[in-house]
């Protein structure tokens, strides 16, 4: 009976030990993080690409169109 308490007792103590070394464990932390981190970015920059398009295309461009047109169009007086 002291044998079978023995075993029992050297499991529960490999259970523990390895539960408590799967918790420590930091090595691979930061891979969702990252992964997240990255995706964020991705979106922001494609919606400031998109913001930024869309500006230089309804304000930006019309009016440096009509500036450059304005000056090149010389009548000569």
């Amino acid at each position: 009976m002291k044998k079978l308490f023995g075993k029992i007792r050297n499991k529960m103590e490999a259970v523990v030990m390895n539960m408590k070394n799967a918790v420590e464990n930091r090595k691979g932390e930061g891979y969702v993080d990252s992964g997240v981190k990255i995706l964020i970015a991705v979106v922001i920059g494609a919606l400031l690409l998109a913001g930024l398009y869309a500006l230089f295309n309804t304000t930006i461009m019309p009016t440096v169109t009509a500036k450059v047109q304005e000056r090149f169009n010389y009548s000569g007086h």
